[in-house]
């Protein structure tokens, strides 16, 4: 006998749920509970702070890469903010100077100003503003095209964004993975570029030579998956561990 067409609806519906309870509510936490119980210990997979109690970079530890969460298990994920981004923008100059001062190398990078933000000018047909500098500061370019330039006095409104690249090199000597987060903001791992950058402050202050920090940082190198995908990475985590214990 043919069921009504409303009730054999419900019966698929309920059939649907049943199995999706099973695989999603029952299944999936076992098979994770498993794996917890296979892998006690994995907090080398995830990224740690290494700041004092004021957030300022402790001198004898490699700094990680930044965190939109801070670093929580709980809070995991990216800032989702785009490329054109201002808060993206102001957020990476504002690393990549702090950077610069903390490694006392140059941490200028395009599109950013002497004073880390963003080098974005609210463009009008007789002047221009300096988005991210309010007054009194003086804005980082005096005229743009035959318009003064003058610092933002209350919210820019109505002009042209226009991001000025400025002077700096093309390739910035503060790597992006110091001033980016990961997606998971939780990624233990730098780049090798990064980790060299850091290798003379951590040396001074553990006494060590730049040549001993670095064996540390070569043996805490991993290497490209299957020796071909992605990039080679330092995980900082473990290096630092192995630095404590030395």
């Amino acid at each position: 006998m043919r069921l009504p067409a409303w009730l054999a609806q419900h019966l698929a519906a309920l059939r649907a749920l049943l199995a999706l309870t099973i695989v999603l509510g029952i299944a999936y936490p076992l098979v994770m509970v498993a794996a917890g119980k296979l892998f006690p210990d994995r907090s080398d997979l995830i990224g740690q702070s290494f700041m004092d109690a004021q957030g300022k970079p402790l001198p004898r530890y490699f700094q990680s890469r930044p965190s939109a969460g801070d670093y929580d298990p709980t809070a995991t994920g990216a800032s989702n903010l785009g490329p054109e981004n201002l808060n993206l923008l102001n957020s990476v100059c504002e690393r990549s100077k702090a950077v610069g001062e903390l490694e006392h190398v140059d941490g200028s990078r395009p599109y950013c100003t002497a004073g880390g933000t963003g080098a974005v000018l609210a463009v009008y047909p007789d002047r221009a503003v300096s988005v991210n500098e309010r007054c009194p500061q003086t804005p980082f370019i005096r005229q743009y095209q035959g318009r003064p330039v003058e610092c933002a006095n209350e919210h820019v409104d109505g002009g042209v964004i226009t991001p000025i690249r400025g002077d700096a090199p093309a390739n910035p000597v503060v790597p992006a993975d110091a001033v980016t987060a990961s997606g998971s903001g939780l990624d233990p791992h730098i780049s090798p570029a990064y980790a060299a950058l850091q290798i003379p402050r951590v040396a001074e202050a553990r006494n060590m030579s730049n040549a001993q920090v670095r064996k540390f940082v070569d043996a805490h190198t991993d290497g490209r998956t299957l020796g071909f995908m992605g990039e080679p990475a330092v995980n900082v985590l473990e290096l630092n561990r192995a630095l404590d214990r030395r």
